[in-house]
């Protein structure tokens, strides 16, 4: 049975730390990030985008999701990530995902709520929970594609009503970072985070987290971060393990062989995400 991210996000709140979420793919991407999280006794979030679930289809990775929870010994939630269908979240929930990111950030603020509380009434009753944005986090995650222009910053006191109305189980929120690659340093608004914080007593989400300076995740942990979202920062490894060893054994046709490095690859990150994040031992 998969788990909601309820209580491993109020715990991180509670204790001052925060629950790395990691996009999978595959077997291989979802089993390194478990394998890790269990070497360093780590709560740990399955995500996966609306793309991912459609290459792969829902009830196979929702599948591949419920193994591994159930084998491993660290508490494993999967979740979806970044989904604007009602529908396609119903799909996944009536399939056994327990935790769901409804993103209606790009319509205006009334009808945000709206879709968001739509998607809370679905859910709850079936014990699940469910993030939503406010603001819009920049650059491209999966088809999702926010140009700069179009990014905005979330709203202290907007967040405020926002959650209020509508029951939301956590918070994304916009900060300045981004998703996919940086073309500089990103600088977080840490005054507006700290702002947020006062105002809405639900655990808050950082997404775009990969390529982000180490200090800055840990800092934003300490302002009140619960979960940080990882993506791009494991498929450029896995890839690059994955290239590097068949160019190096052009003969090679064994998954098994080819896998190893780009496995052991996501294994570093995931290690490292983890320590960042403060959720080694927490489990």
């Amino acid at each position: 049975m998969l788990i909601s991210t309820k209580e491993m996000l109020l715990d991180a709140q509670q204790k001052g730390y925060a629950v790395p979420a990691f996009n999978i793919h595959n077997l291989e991407t979802a089993l390194s990030v478990a394998e890790a999280a269990q070497e360093l006794k780590s709560p740990v979030i399955l995500a996966a985008t609306p793309g991912t679930l459609k290459f792969n289809g829902s009830q196979y990775l929702i599948a591949i999701a419920k193994e591994i929870a159930k084998n491993f010994i660290v508490p494993i939630a999967f979740h979806l990530d970044h989904h604007d269908s009602f529908e396609d979240i119903k799909l996944s929930v009536d399939l056994g995902c327990r935790s769901v990111m409804i993103d209606a950030s790009r319509y205006p603020f009334e009808t945000n709520i709206k879709r968001v509380k739509e998607v809370v009434d679905y859910v709850h009753p079936l014990g699940g929970t469910v993030e939503a944005e406010l603001g819009r986090v920049g650059g491209t995650e999966d088809d999702l594609v926010v140009a700069e222009g179009n990014a905005s910053f979330t709203d202290p006191a907007a967040a405020k009503e926002f959650v209020e109305r509508t029951g939301v189980d956590s918070l994304a929120v916009a900060i300045g970072t981004a998703h996919g690659l940086y073309m500089q340093t990103p600088k977080l608004d840490f005054a507006r985070l700290m702002e947020i914080r006062k105002q809405v007593d639900v655990p808050l989400v950082l997404h775009g987290a990969s390529g982000v300076p180490a200090e800055s995740i840990k800092k934003s942990v300490e302002l009140g971060i619960c979960k940080v979202n990882i993506a791009t920062e494991l498929k450029i490894p896995f890839t690059a393990a994955l290239r590097e060893y068949l160019n190096s054994n052009p003969e090679e046709n064994d998954p098994r062989k080819y896998f190893s490095p780009a496995k052991e690859a996501i294994k570093r990150v995931v290690r490292e995400k983890i320590l960042l994040c403060g959720s080694n031992n927490r489990a």
